[in-house]
């Protein structure tokens, strides 16, 4: 084979891999939020998503395969009953999705700033426990979701950063009254 023929080869795969595989590997990744068909609880789930993008074309019955869930390792050997709820719709029971479908219309405890749309790789925004500390996502259990939702209010990223300032270092924050009562 020909130097050019096999370059040629190369950048047809490159392709391939950076227009197809690698959307459609990034369709079926995070992590999903489940009924449990055993507990009629929510699990947290993750897909094989390569066999998932791989298959996605065929008619293959085991389309879709768990890499990991909240259960495991004690009921490792279930029979992925709960895949049927991903099939319906895999985009519905992304965690992401569900995050910033809550947060959708809703506005900062503390400042009042409607949220902003939710971005995962910029400032997130937070939640306010009921004992009045700020939580980060990266604290918080998928599982826990549906909980959470109705025990905990929504925070923006701005007001949760001094909110830990407060909480973590006092000695750094000079918490001033509210300007406008001063001038009214």
């Amino acid at each position: 084979m020909s130097v050019p023929l096999v370059l040629l080869a190369f950048l047809a795969l490159g392709l391939l891999t950076a227009f197809v595989v690698i959307p459609v590997v990034r369709v079926y990744r995070g992590t999903r939020l489940v009924a449990c068909p055993e507990t009629k609880r929510p699990a947290a789930v993750e897909l094989d998503s390569m066999r998932a993008a791989f298959t996605r074309f065929g008619n293959e019955p085991g389309r879709f395969r768990l890499t990991s869930c909240s259960r495991w390792p004690e009921k490792a050997g279930c029979g992925q009953e709960c895949l049927a709820e991903v099939t319906r719709d895999p985009g519905a029971c992304l965690v992401r999705t569900i995050v910033a479908g809550w947060y959708h219309g809703q506005s900062c405890v503390f400042c009042g700033k409607p949220m902003p749309e939710v971005t995962w790789t910029e400032h997130r925004p937070a939640l306010l426990a009921p004992d009045g500390v700020t939580v980060s996502w990266k604290d918080v259990k998928p599982e826990t979701l549906p909980d959470l939702f109705s025990t905990h209010r929504p925070v923006c990223w701005d007001c949760h950063v001094v909110q830990s300032l407060i909480r973590e270092r006092p000695d750094t924050v000079t918490v001033r009254p509210d300007r406008e009562h001063l001038w009214s």
